[in-house]
């Protein structure tokens, strides 16, 4: 597989998904189950043919078979899992250095400094405001200047072309209406992951801009302290932490989302992107006031249309299917 090559884009995916499907097929039978082009067909088939993941039988009109996944990807997402271990340490260290600057150097700003819950809500909202092409937002458990519901300028965002990806600490959508205002969020367009923890609480803008939340220590002014970060290694850092953490977390699928799939519905969908994503049934039946007899029998149904009788067969499956 090529050096540079960790991901496959959504045409190559549904290439190969389509190939996998038909057994042997010629480009025109590819695009035809894909809903692809003739063009894009055979591009994509050039490309999965490289990265060792189909062989083809040459003629004047090839024909085409799939090849096992796990070796020609698995390199790649080793690759991945070890840049983003490279990047939380980098985080880690600049973090440390940043702090020991600021106070080598008497109050010296290397980064602006943000301090007090008003004073940082404000800041959070220009720099949402001042976004023109993306928002990414790492949402950690007890938020300490924006609660859930609060943020407007999201929705303003939203509603002007901005992407919003956000990545929820599986410990935040266990606080009562968090999981109503993250359902209101992505039918606005918004995209949500969830994931078991995140290192730090954080926004980026545009990848250009950061504002990443500080612990105190002894000696600092109270209320909650920030650094606005626009430009260095840092940046750079904590774009490819939540590149990382991203890839890493599982979909939030919420009914009215905007997503349909084959066999299991909204509803069910749902229950099982917050399953995935490590939140207890008994959480999951409170948020939606349901009983968790309901949470139970929504991922009975999903076990019997995989054929799994265990929610790691239902993951896994899922993973396999596209169903999150």
């Amino acid at each position: 597989m090529p050096e540079e090559m960790d991901l496959l884009t959504d045409a190559q995916e549904q290439t190969y998904r389509s190939l996998v499907q038909l057994g042997a097929a010629r480009a025109a039978d590819v695009a035809a189950l894909s809903e692809l082009s003739h063009a894009q067909a055979t591009s994509a088939l050039g490309v999965l043919l490289e990265a060792g993941l189909a062989v083809v039988e040459p003629g004047p009109d090839p024909v085409y078979q799939p090849l096992p996944p796990d070796v020609a990807l698995g390199a790649g997402l080793l690759r991945r899992q070890e840049a983003l271990e490279r990047g939380r340490r980098l985080m880690a260290d600049l973090h440390e250095q940043y702090r020991a600057s600021s106070r080598r150097r008497g109050g010296e700003q290397v980064a602006e400094l943000v301090v007090g819950a008003e004073p940082l809500r404000r800041r959070l909202r220009q720099v949402q405001d001042m976004a023109g092409r993306e928002l990414l937002w790492f949402c950690r458990a007890n938020p300490v200047a924006l609660a859930s519901g609060e943020n407007t300028a999201e929705f303003d965002a939203l509603a002007r072309g901005v992407t919003c990806r956000v990545v929820y600490e599986r410990e935040s959508l266990l606080v009562p209406g968090v999981l109503d205002n993250v359902a209101e969020c992505v039918r606005h367009g918004q995209l949500a992951r969830a994931t078991q923890a995140l290192p730090v609480r954080m926004l980026v803008a545009d990848r250009a801009t950061a504002v990443l939340s500080l612990i105190r220590e002894p000696g600092d002014a109270p209320g909650p302290r920030a650094a606005v970060i626009s430009n260095g290694e840092m940046l750079h850092a904590l774009v490819a932490l939540f590149d990382g953490h991203w890839e890493a977390a599982v979909p939030i699928r919420v009914p009215g989302g905007g997503e349909h799939h084959d066999g299991p519905d909204e509803a069910e969908l749902y229950v099982l992107s917050l399953v995935v994503g490590g939140v207890p049934d008994k959480a999951i039946a409170s948020q939606l006031g349901v009983s968790r007899r309901t949470v139970q029998r929504r991922l009975d149904r999903l076990m019997s249309l995989a054929g799994v009788d265990t929610r790691a067969g239902l993951a896994y499956h899922a993973a396999r299917c596209g169903w999150l």
